[in-house]
């Protein structure tokens, strides 16, 4: 059986299935945003090498890698926890960006672009962490009474033989 996640949306309660976190809208966007961090830091000084390039690149890929590593671990607060952490390394990513702004290692319409895209990043963050405080205060269990699982439950030996 393949794994996925339930979640709830905010607007209309509706439920969504999302086999992978490859399929999660906010890890698209965290993706994008980490490549388009690599080629820019492409032409930082060559000084910057092991400081604020690395630094800078680091804190995009830990913003798409804590999505992902959240939702494979199997739990709901688990993958609130990587949630928060990605949102931590989103705050680092935009503070290093900042920086290298100031620096002129970037422009400010580069800085500020990437910014925006930070920005949507964040938002999709916070609305995730919404959505996965809700089904933990609920025990599971969404307004309507519907039990929703982070991961599809495991069929048991009964169900697996067509029982």
């Amino acid at each position: 059986m393949t794994r996925g996640l339930w979640l709830v949306t905010r607007k209309g309660n509706m439920e969504m299935y999302v086999k992978s976190y490859k399929d999660l809208r906010v890890w698209q966007q965290a993706m994008e945003l980490a490549v388009i961090v690599y080629r820019h830091t492409i032409n930082f000084p060559q000084t910057e090498r092991y400081g604020l390039t690395s630094q800078i690149n680091r804190a995009a890929v830990s913003v798409v890698s804590n999505i992902a590593e959240g939702s494979a671990r199997g739990t709901t607060k688990d993958f609130l926890r990587f949630v928060n952490v990605a949102q931590g390394s989103l705050a680092e990513l935009e503070t290093q960006l900042i920086l290298a702004a100031r620096l002129t290692f970037m422009s400010d319409s580069d800085v500020e672009a990437l910014l925006a895209l930070c920005d949507d990043v964040g938002k999709m963050l916070r609305g995730l962490q919404k959505s996965l405080e809700g089904k933990i205060s609920h025990g599971g269990f969404s307004e309507d009474g519907k039990v929703h699982y982070l991961h599809e439950p495991r069929a048991t030996n009964h169900e697996s033989q067509g029982a």
